[in-house]
């Protein structure tokens, strides 16, 4: 399953290359017509699919220095072989606003329930060398398997720091509130200063920021939380400012595509900082995507069924007073689509899976636009098939709906998941993974394609 797309100039070339990424571990070039392997770190990752197939950790972020062409340095992002633990709870969970024992659950016994280890690394292509791993960033302790982020490292061109965005830990409708909790690490987006070379041996496997060393803490800076599972970081700019884009996977109802250009970067020793001293950081500082409370435009819902009518369910409300405690504070979703879209030009979505800035002229029609890719869209008796939309920011800076970009291509009686979205480095090709299978250690199931105008 390919997880990440994009490209890359190496050192002594002079065009660029595509790099693809794959949840297993094993990450392929192609330069001049040529297929190749630029780094396999299957050994290094934890083994997927154990339990029927399907498998939210692997690798999952790779990101190339700005320079790179230069340095040959990259950072990785990976759930680590050797780490599995027992869950932080095993059955599936539903808040039920009428019990409110399931509205406040606490992650407890953190060291020994736990689901797997998340490693961030910088590594280095030497000449003439295979890739080598250098230090070490971060090792996050993650409690479930789900929600580790995808595409999950990207430079941001506006401050030149590396930017992990990280899930809400997984299980689902984050029965921990880490998301809003300003000293987890889940659920944030996050820079790291690179450049500040701090090299700690072995750092500690951790969770919450106030578990770092201060060396480590003073590389980093949150910039957005509030986040359930994200899809990267694409900026786009305009008028000398960058438009910063993020998708946020939904829960039951809705999947959102985010837009910001102003934030408040909060380092990392602040946040600590205010918890040693008992005061409250300014709430207002933070851009909040708004989950738990809100899933993007909707308060978080839970479905049940109807018994009067099998094919309709209720919905009610999960955490009312976090709805109401965020609901001026959260940012709110540049787009919107529904699991459920009755509407002739929409459609009926399952999980947002990438979203990338589109600056190009070739596809006149997505000129300035935002791109996102749907796993799979909501139809009974047919092979499954992604979908790929696309919607712009508006002058009055107002929500906007969406346009669905219809393709061509035949992927006959074959299954056909949209998995992953990538573009070049100007942001003026479109590069789309597509998966055959549910399962991600399936073999030779995945393809890469390059969106392009449709004629002749």
């Amino acid at each position: 399953m390919p997880t990440i797309i994009k490209t890359t100039i190496f050192p002594g070339d002079s065009i660029e290359s595509i790099i693809v990424a794959t949840q297993v571990g094993e990450i392929f070039y192609m330069r001049h017509g040529v297929i190749g392997i630029f780094a396999d770190i299957r050994q290094q990752v934890l083994k997927l699919g154990a339990n029927g197939g399907y498998d939210e950790r692997g690798l999952l972020g790779l990101a190339f220095h700005p320079q790179f062409h230069y340095n040959g340095l990259f950072y990785l992002h990976y759930s680590v072989a050797g780490t599995q633990g027992p869950a932080a709870f095993s059955e599936s969970f539903k808040p039920n606003p009428c019990d409110t024992s399931t509205l406040n659950l606490q992650w407890t016994n953190r060291e020994k329930q736990y689901d797997h280890v998340d490693t961030v690394e910088e590594w280095i292509l030497p000449s003439n060398g295979q890739p080598q791993r250098r230090r070490t960033l971060l090792n996050i302790r993650r409690p479930f398997l789900n929600h580790n982020g995808v595409n999950s490292l990207n430079f941001s061109p506006e401050t030149g720091k590396l930017v992990l965005t990280t899930g809400d830990g997984g299980s689902a409708y984050d029965p921990f509130n880490l998301s809003q909790n300003m000293m987890e690490i889940a659920g944030k987006i996050i820079e790291i200063d690179v450049g500040m070379n701090a090299f700690i041996d072995h750092p500690s496997v951790v969770t919450r920021f106030n578990e770092l060393s201060v060396p480590i803490q003073e590389t980093l800076t949150v910039i957005a939380k509030g986040v359930r599972n994200i899809t990267g970081i694409s900026y786009q700019r305009f008028n000398n400012k960058y438009v910063k884009y993020a998708g946020n996977v939904g829960q039951e109802l809705v999947e959102s595509v985010f837009s910001f250009v102003q934030y408040t970067p909060i380092p990392v020793t602040q946040v600590v900082q205010a918890s040693i001293m008992g005061s409250e950081l300014d709430q207002e500082q933070c851009t909040n995507f708004g989950w738990r409370g809100w899933e993007g435009v909707l308060p978080t819902s839970v479905p049940r069924n109807c018994p009067e009518n099998a094919i309709l369910n209720e919905k009610y409300m999960a955490y009312y007073d976090e709805a109401l405690k965020t609901s001026a504070l959260r940012l709110q979703p540049l787009t919107s689509y529904y699991h459920e879209d009755p509407r002739p030009d929409k459609f009926g979505g399952t999980a947002l899976t990438g979203v990338q800035a589109y600056s190009g002229n070739e596809i006149p029609d997505l000129r300035g636009s935002v791109v996102f890719t749907d796993l799979a869209r909501k139809q009974a008796n047919a092979p499954a098939r992604g979908v790929l939309a696309y919607t712009k920011i508006k002058a009055d800076c107002r929500p906007n709906d969406y346009t669905v970009i219809e393709t061509d291509y035949d992927f006959g009686s074959q299954a056909a998941y949209y998995v992953c979205l990538g573009t070049n480095l100007n942001q003026t090709r479109l590069y789309l993974g597509v998966y055959g299978s549910m399962k991600v250690a399936d073999s030779n199931l995945g393809t890469v394609f390059e969106i392009v105008p449709w004629g002749p």
